[in-house]
């Protein structure tokens, strides 16, 4: 396969010297076209879209051909004989005569007018704008005749002095067809290790997209969709995911009611930022099975770890995590057990999903369906009711042996059996009252969500209201204070919350009484806790029963005593 060379020429009298050239490089394929400076660049476009692998040009026209087209141009340096032979010319003329043009010209020409004596000058441009005005300068001062470029010698000309072309000969022609030869050659053997870097890349990702620092998509590579099959919030926040961890970042998504995987890793190269996106179709076939949740959702609530006992324990989560420790997170209804594991999961998995799994609702035969080399972690609740049958025991072992990190979620403190050799370690969550220094944190991204999602009026909460929240009791730990803030919020007219605004609300039956709570009897406190369950269950006795943990005849008759 022959290279396709194309020469942008800037002046007529080339043309006949190119083509004593062709002959001479039979593996090239050169064409040429006449333009000079903007012309030139219309004739380098067309030859680019037209399939040249490398321009060749001259002077001003090769620097604006750069700055317009992809590929490679090589600027057709004078000879030193092209040099001596035209400056010779000129000088016989026995003209005051000026050198004007670009450094290429102008560098080579001062270098042969030292060593030759010549009675010369030279005036060196940097834009083609500046070629006019110098000249209009040189001839007020004197100078009859300019030397230059094909741009020189058309000014010199309109303003009547006599022009005169430093042209290049067979010599220059010759080396510029080399050097675009070797160029080739070079960028050729770089092309195919690309091509083969990129094969086997695509191969083993066969969805993926590149993005560029200005989050620019610069390529892609679609197999198993029409183009790119992320949404602009999708993208926006993997680009956010990414500029915060700086190095990879992976989540789950849903598509159209299907799972895709989606991978973006940042790649540093020359001092330029790279993301890279990969996305997988999820095959997994148990995603409608009863008790089985795949966790699509970010989790978008703060970690909220102002108070000692939480970075503690996060610190903990972390090292048992890397370390692929199975970790069961005991406490109360609301202490954020679930959330997290979504944290720790978004935040250290290098892949895969993360899945819940609920032994209430779920047949265990199924545990040996799943794809495990997919998933990332596995969230297990209710495990009390998985028996003693082996099997549970049997499939933690198997998610040690694939790597997949594994939260068991406990609230009476149940530890299923493990079989030898598996550690466990127990993380017991704290209640808001033993984390009071992140209530702030949590009230105030309340608030934040409630002006969103409803358009609240709300945006600030006091320190005195703040005091209050501190000092409340929450049968439900956050889930109590997240319904005190909505209720709150959604009644308030002010900006700035305040501690009056929140004891009203909780006169109002939205929580029980912090005075029953505190100084009622164990009668009284148990009947105000039934009512506030039985009213956030929407008076459903038995949802409020299950949720109380007796059964509906023993909630019937606390409410009548």
């Amino acid at each position: 396969m022959k290279i396709n060379i194309h020469i942008v020429v800037p002046y007529e009298a080339m043309i006949p010297v190119i083509q004593e050239c062709i002959p001479l490089f039979p593996t090239l394929d050169i064409t040429y076209s006449l333009g000079d400076l903007e012309e030139g660049v219309r004739k380098a476009i067309h030859a680019e879209e037209n399939g040249a692998d490398i321009l060749i040009s001259r002077g001003g026209t090769a620097q604006l051909i750069k700055k317009n087209v992809r590929i490679p141009v090589l600027d057709m340096h004078l000879s030193g004989y092209d040099m001596i032979r035209s400056l010779s010319l000129a000088t016989n003329l026995e003209k005051k005569t000026a050198i004007v043009g670009f450094s290429n010209i102008t560098s080579g020409a001062q270098a042969i007018i030292d060593l030759l004596d010549l009675p010369l000058q030279v005036f060196t441009i940097s834009n083609q704008s500046e070629v006019a005005p110098l000249i209009l300068k040189l001839k007020n001062t004197g100078f009859e005749q300019i030397v230059g470029d094909v741009i020189t010698l058309k000014t010199s000309k309109a303003y009547g002095l006599k022009g005169f072309l430093i042209q290049s000969g067979k010599e220059s022609i010759m080396n510029s067809l080399e050097d675009a030869e070797i160029l080739y050659r070079y960028l050729q053997d770089k092309n195919n290790v690309t091509k083969v870097m990129e094969q086997y890349i695509v191969n083993n990702n066969q969805n993926l997209m590149m993005i560029d620092g200005q989050n620019k998509m610069i390529y892609e590579h679609w197999t198993d969709f029409p183009s790119n099959p992320l949404t602009e919030e999708h993208l926006y926040i993997l680009n956010t995911d990414l500029e915060i961890n700086q190095h990879k970042v992976a989540r789950n998504l849903m598509l159209d009611d299907r799972m895709i995987n989606v991978t973006g890793s940042c790649i540093q190269v020359d001092g330029q930022r790279y993301k890279v996106i990969v996305i997988e179709k999820n095959t997994m076939p148990l995603i409608e099975r009863k008790g089985l949740t795949i966790e699509t959702e970010t989790a978008s609530e703060p970690i909220a770890d102002t108070s000692v006992s939480i970075k503690t324990i996060l610190n903990h989560i972390e090292t048992l995590y890397k370390s692929n420790q199975i970790i069961l997170l005991e406490g109360r209804k609301g202490t954020s057990k679930a959330f997290m594991t979504h944290y720790i999961h978004q935040k250290l998995t290098d892949g895969g999903m993360l899945v819940t799994i609920n032994f209430k609702e779920f047949e265990q035969p199924y545990l040996d369906q799943l794809p495990l080399r997919k998933i990332g972690t596995i969230k297990l609740m209710n495990t009390e009711y998985a028996g003693d049958h082996g099997v549970l025991p049997h499939f933690l072992k198997e998610c040690q042996k694939h790597q997949v990190r594994i939260f068991i979620i406990s609230e009476n403190g149940f530890v299923p059996e493990l079989p030898p050799g598996l550690k466990l370690t127990k993380i017991i969550m704290p209640t808001l009252s033993e984390r009071k220094e992140d209530i702030r944190t949590l009230a105030q991204y309340f608030i934040a969500y409630y002006n969103q999602k409803y358009g609240t009026t709300a945006v600030k909460i006091t320190h005195e209201a703040i005091g209050f929240l501190e000092n409340y009791t929450y049968p439900n730990q956050i889930d109590d204070l997240k319904n005190l803030i909505k209720q709150v919020a959604l009644n308030s007219k002010e900006y700035v919350i305040q501690k009056e605004t929140i004891e009203k609300a909780n006169t109002n039956e939205h929580l029980p009484s912090n005075d029953i709570l505190q100084k009622g009897t164990l009668k009284e406190i148990e009947k105000e806790i039934i009512k506030w369950v039985l009213k956030a269950e929407n008076h459903n006795q038995t949802k409020a029963a299950e949720r109380l943990g007796i059964n509906r005849a023993t909630l019937w008759r606390k409410l009548k005593e």
